[in-house]
């Protein structure tokens, strides 16, 4: 149980708090009513109710304990043999993290205190960073267990702690190529099926095969990659992960260990490791540090093995937001517009791993309202949201799109999301859906916005319920965004600009950005992406189109004469503003 605040030291903490950080009546009044009930500290329930940020909880108990407070630790300095005498779990139960100073820095303000706030002038060998001093008993038990004669205690927040903690036990696992050195050359005795750890980063077995498969995945995240390739070749195989939309080699492995590293996985996901000549789908969920990462997990057999890829969720991540995606104002205009509407279809559209998903999202985030019901079928559900009822399709007890669909409607729903569009009759139901009142959301997979509608009548929906029914289509691809710590500018040549479609008048002082790399990007000089976008919305002159012809270069020329602005002129208008590269357009744009 945690340990509350003493009588004496608790009134005081209530008096700075209330004094110079204007806490209420109230929020104490309630705080102290939870603690009576559940216990805990007071300050802590403070900072859960938001009365007060962590900040400002850990100034006051600094100014009431005397002891310095720490905004940011120097992670430089951690000190990196404690995490053989140390679990993980102690340091994040009881948020403690030992740090080593040069003797002849104070741990006041200064070098030795970055953000710090007081402190004393005496050197100190080691320093004990605490969230709640009020557990000083567990900084003694830590300081006996490492020896310590000397040390000073500073105060810091629980997430600089955490991640100083995530951090140094991250540093000390063994790198992916000494734990493939380290297997011995008979893989057989590795294939040990254990159960997997709530956290990576606490998992202490000394299997080599389990240490080397939490290392990619762990590795994986830090790099903020959206999937692992594990692909057999005849001599050799290889473990890659795509950062940004690109593929990077992260390893590769001796071929005999192949079978164990694709067993493990397997087991993970609670696949069946003895199938190897069907395809087989599963889930693994994992934690890493404070994030939670939900990963898809999918093998198929090929002639030299089975090739194995994760898809890599990050639970932790928040939600865009339409402001986060990339649109310039005038799309942002347009697309707040049409999803006020009180009916129709809105369908994106892109390849696979263009953002259509996260789009989707972003705008039912934006009208995610109580008085609106909105239910969604998905496959698979990749967010939870609050308040928006997901239904998981499940082909295996025939829940499929369109059965979804037929039940949803008798929901009452105001909007409806359908992750995909695949046939007939999901398509059939979507416009009848639109028609009968709802807002209904959905993808496509073609290669721009006008290729949508050509689609549909393929699928077989009529042209004229398309036309009454098809509010837009915008078509949206993903390029990496430049690294702001490394891009540097240049100045074009005319070739160069007559390749991209650029004039020279429109950029400011002749010069474009390119990426040139550096350790936060991962040398890539890129981190991140943005969309493009091209949103063409049904006017009179494209519904009565429609109606004559489904050609798709005709209805993208006529939505040209409206104004639309396609990929390219998009992604270019980011390219001259310094957000991404001519060469990443061409790239996602090239037809």
């Amino acid at each position: 149980m945690a340990e509350q605040e003493t009588t004496t030291s608790a009134a005081s903490l209530e008096e700075l708090l209330t004094e110079r950080f204007g806490l209420s009546e109230e929020a104490l009044s309630e705080a102290r009513r939870i603690q009576s009930e559940k216990g805990g500290s007071l300050g802590d329930i403070l900072v859960r109710r938001k009365a007060l940020s962590e900040v400002q909880l850990q100034e006051a108990r600094s100014a009431l304990y005397g002891l310095p407070f720490w905004r940011t630790l120097p992670l430089e300095r951690l000190k990196g043999d404690f995490t053989e005498k140390v679990p993980i779990g102690y340091l994040k139960r009881y948020l403690v993290v030992p740090l080593e100073m040069p003797p002849d820095e104070p741990t006041g303000e200064g070098p030795a205190a970055p953000g710090g706030e007081g402190g004393n002038s005496r050197g100190a060998g080691v320093v004990l960073a605490i969230n709640d001093p009020s557990r000083f008993p567990m900084v003694d038990d830590l300081a006996r267990l490492l020896e310590l004669e000397h040390w000073e205690v500073v105060l810091a927040t629980r997430n600089a702690i955490l991640d100083a903690v995530n951090m140094a036990y991250d540093l000390t696992r063994d790198s992916a190529e000494q734990l493939v050195q380290d297997m011995e050359e008979d893989g057989s005795d590795i294939l040990d099926e254990i159960e997997e750890s709530a956290d990576l980063l606490d998992d202490t077995s000394d299997a080599p095969i389990i240490k080397l498969v939490n290392h990619i995945i762990s590795q994986s995240v830090k790099a903020r990659a959206s999937d692992i390739h594990i692909e057999p070749y005849q001599d050799s195989f290889k473990v890659r992960y795509r950062v940004d939309g690109i593929l990077y080699d992260l390893l590769t492995p001796p071929k005999w260990i192949q079978p164990a590293l694709t067993s493990r996985i397997k087991v993970m996901a609670k696949l069946n490791i003895a199938e190897k000549r069907l395809p087989q789908d599963g889930r693994i969920n994992v934690k890493i540090g404070d994030q939670e990462v939900d990963i898809r997990v999918s093998t198929i057999p090929t002639s030299f093995g089975e090739r194995v890829v994760l898809r890599l969720l990050n639970k932790s991540g928040a939600l865009f937001q339409l402001s986060d995606l990339g649109l310039v104002p005038e799309q942002r205009r347009q697309l707040e517009a049409l999803i006020k509407s009180p009916n129709g279809i809105f369908l994106v559209t892109g390849p696979t791993g263009s953002g259509k998903t996260t789009t989707l999202y972003a705008i039912l985030s934006s009208i995610n309202k109580p008085d609106i019901n909105i239910i969604t079928v998905e496959d698979p559900v990749e967010y939870q949201i609050k308040g928006i009822s997901q239904i998981q399709v499940n082909p295996k007890i025939d829940l499929t799109f369109a059965r979804g669909l037929r039940s949803i409607v008798r929901q009452d729903p105001d909007v409806i999301l359908i992750g995909e569009i695949r046939d007939r009759e999901t398509a059939d139901i979507a416009v009848q859906s639109a028609l009968t009142g709802h807002l209904v959301f959905s993808t496509l997979h073609t290669n721009d916005s006008a290729s949508a509608i050509t689609r549909l009548v393929d699928i077989g929906v009529e042209p004229f319920l398309i036309s009454s029914s098809v509010l837009a289509v915008a078509a949206q691809r993903l390029v990496r965004r430049l690294c702001d710590a490394c891009k540097e500018p240049f100045k074009p040549s005319d070739a160069v600009l007559k390749t991209a479609g650029i004039s020279p008048q429109d950029l400011t002082d002749g010069r474009l950005y390119r990426a040139k790399g550096c350790p936060k990007c991962f040398n890539t000089g890129y981190r991140g992406r943005v969309g493009i976008f091209e949103i063409m919305v049904m006017d009179d002159a494209l519904r009565n189109l429609i109606l004559e012809t489904y050609d798709s270069n005709r209805i993208k020329a006529e939505a040209l004469r409206q104004g639309m602005t396609t990929l390219r002129q998009d992604g270019i208008a980011k390219v001259i503003a310094g957000i991404s590269t001519i060469e990443e357009i061409l790239r996602v744009t090239r037809v």
